[in-house]
């Protein structure tokens, strides 16, 4: 819950995913209830929570305390409406979580609303889920589509997904040598075991893997059983949206490149046993952690070890494979990444304590579990955590994203938090002043050292602590010109003093921008993309160091320091096979000259996912003009924070460059 006892406090606020402010003043300016306070609290309820807080003015871009004459009457409408099953359809608050606050001689009300639990979710408002529901995306409330509702009901009433017995599956489905090989695991961790003397069947079925209906009589493979060992025709009958996918990709700022993949091309199985097996020996072969000691022997299961393995098994045991987000592992140089489709049960706070677990496939978890894979209900993600603090590095990011499908991401950098070459440098740039920081300061300091630019969002990646408090730590590093920023509102970016951020002439070469803003947005009448308008005149494609050109990688995307995903500015340099992915991610949008405004802003997140595109590629894509693309639909997505910028000292620059935010 957000501590405000100060003015200071209320000026350092601004508006983001968790924070909602209102004036609450009413018509006679004593005090009243918004009437869109139940479209936030919906939001909030659906999202991570937030806090809502009433009586707060917004003037110039921040917050001074308006107060409310009439708290009572303000808190009366609250609990009676709170209350009314025809306003929303769950309360959650606790008295606990309103209170009053009495600030300069003026009261504001705070309202804590938590994120709802499984079983309440959806919140909605005014009778109806399918029109009533909202969640929260970055500072606003957004209505939810039916999809996204219809899966919030299903998994309000479903426990767990997987022990439901699909009719006509049986014996017949199952991989036998998948089936064999955990049963051999099984055998040699519990070699005295009666279920070691059980046939196939009724071994099964005392693992979880088929199920009777006592009351219908009803037998056969249930979820759990066909996803850990069936064979991948039947599993994708039962199952149409499934997919597995790993990838080991050879550099950190590379996003869609990959060295090593596996994936269902009919070569294996395809279920999730035998996926488990080969790609823990991929995640884990080549790990460079020094082993441990115990006594005088060596021991080779490092935390590290550990956090992989059960990284990987928490991502199979919590994936909704009804969804249509792919399960996808990913390894690079810096980092492992993890994700499922479908958002998290229970709160990422909640998740990262421990002790309390609400598993989507319970039984596929305790499959694993017994053979000695995944720990107990609530204890793998600290397991996790602790692994990776093991070795100071920076703290795992676990977050959701509901964009283009609902998933769950876990990402595992290997970076340390301080390293020690920056905590020099850093001493010797600031002396004193750095050595006095606190904590937060000084990774904030360290993390604009080595990543060139801090944001507020990056921070909020990095850290645990709260957004009020790192919205504090950057106005002290400010105040004391140990930091410089840049940009206005939610685009503020930070370097150190001295410390240029990336501009467009950086990038593009001083000599290149004007031609390339010129030329490189047009299109012809037909909408297709011109072969000759976004070569750079002279280069003939291959643009090289020694010839004064930016640097480009060996598929034809900008390699930009300060920037952390590659930068496309032609689409004729760039790779064949990524320049039509790009095309037919934006073809709806090509062959429709009028196409719904949602649509228009899904197809602009999904084409910048994982690249910084320019405005003339943007309006090459979508065959648009610049000044409606830029006024429409990039200024607003922007102010949203769904949007980064790549050179946020110019931001109205012809060649600036978009990429989609990671939502949080």
């Amino acid at each position: 819950m957000l501590e405000i006892t100060s003015l200071e406090d209320v000026a350092a606020l601004r508006e983001n995913f968790e924070i909602e402010c209102k004036l609450a003043a009413g018509k006679d300016g004593n005090g009243d209830l918004p009437k869109d306070f139940w479209e936030t609290y919906s939001a909030f309820a659906n999202s991570e929570g937030g806090d809502v807080l009433l009586g707060l003015v917004e003037q110039k871009g921040k917050f001074n305390v308006g107060g409310i004459n009439n708290p009572a009457k303000v808190l009366d409408d609250l609990w009676n409406l709170a209350n009314n099953p025809q306003k929303v359809s769950a309360n959650i608050l606790e008295t606990g979580l309103v209170r009053e606050l009495l600030i300069d001689g003026k009261t504001i009300i705070q309202v804590h609303v938590p994120r709802a639990s499984r079983k309440n979710r959806p919140v909605y408002i005014g009778g109806n889920p399918m029109t009533g529901t909202y969640k929260r995306q970055n500072s606003g409330d957004y209505k939810c589509a039916p999809e996204t509702v219809r899966r919030a009901l299903a998994e309000q009433v479903e426990d767990s997904r997987d022990n439901e017995i699909l009719s006509g599956y049986g014996l017949e489905d199952i991989y036998s040598d998948s089936f064999n090989a955990y049963r051999q695991l099984y055998a040699s961790r519990q070699p005295d075991h009666p279920w070691n003397e059980l046939d196939s069947q009724e071994f099964l079925r005392s693992i979880g893997a088929w199920r009777m209906d006592r009351e219908s009589r009803k037998s056969g493979l249930t979820r759990a059983g066909l996803l850990m060992f069936g064979r991948l025709p039947s599993i994708q009958e039962a199952f149409p949206n499934y997919m597995l996918d790993y990838q080991e990709r050879p550099e950190a700022n590379i996003e869609a490149r990959w060295v090593d993949r596996l994936t269902l091309d009919g070569m294996w199985s395809g279920n999730l046993f035998d996926f488990y097996r080969r790609v823990i020996k991929k995640l884990t072969g080549d790990l460079k952690v020094p082993f441990e000691l115990e006594g005088d022997l060596r021991r080779d299961d490092t935390p590290v070890h550990q956090a992989l393995r059960e990284a990987l098994v928490n991502t199979l045991v919590h994936a909704d494979y009804t969804d249509r987000a792919s399960v996808l592992v990913v390894k690079r140089p810096d980092m492992f990444g993890f994700r499922n489709p479908g958002l998290m049960r229970v709160p990422q706070e909640m998740a990262i304590q421990g002790g309390d677990s609400d598993c989507r496939n319970r039984l596929i978890h305790q499959m694993f579990r017994y053979v000695g894979l995944g720990e107990q209900a609530g204890s793998g993600i600290p397991k996790i955590y602790r692994g990776w603090d093991s070795q100071h590095w920076r703290a795992p990011l676990l977050y959701e994203k509901e964009v283009p499908s609902e998933q769950t991401l876990l990402e595992l950098r290997m970076l340390d938090l301080l390293p020690e070459g920056a905590i020099e440098r850093l001493h010797e740039m600031f002396g004193d002043a750095f050595d006095k920081a606190g904590h937060l300061e000084r990774l904030i300091l360290a993390t604009a050292l080595t990543e060139q630019v801090v944001s507020h969002r990056r921070m909020l990646e990095i850290s645990t602590e709260h957004t009020h408090d790192l919205t504090l730590a950057f106005q002290t590093l400010v105040k004391q010109r140990l930091l410089v920023t840049s940009g206005r509102g939610r685009g503020t970016v930070y370097c150190l003093p001295g410390q240029s951020l990336p501009t467009p002439d950086q990038a593009f070469g001083a000599g290149l921008v004007s031609s390339q803003a010129m030329h490189g947005a047009e299109t012809d009448s037909s909408g297709h993309l011109e072969d000759s308008s976004g070569h750079l005149e002279g280069s003939s494609g291959h643009l090289i160091d020694s010839t004064g050109q930016p640097k480009r990688d060996r598929y034809g995307c900008l390699i930009v320091n300060g920037i952390d995903k590659p930068l496309i500015d032609d689409l004729q340099i760039l790779n064949s096979e990524e320049g039509k992915e790009l095309v037919m991610t934006a073809i709806e949008a090509r062959e429709k000259r009028k196409l719904p405004k949602e649509e228009m802003t899904e197809i602009i997140l999904s084409l910048c996912e994982e690249y910084y595109l320019t405005l003339p590629v943007l309006c090459k894509l979508l065959d648009r003009k610049p000044d409606p693309l830029r006024k429409q639909y990039l200024k607003p997505l922007v102010e949203q924070s769904r949007l980064s910028m790549a050179f946020p000292t110019t931001p109205t620059h012809p060649l600036q460059a978009y990429t989609a935010t990671r939502k949080r």
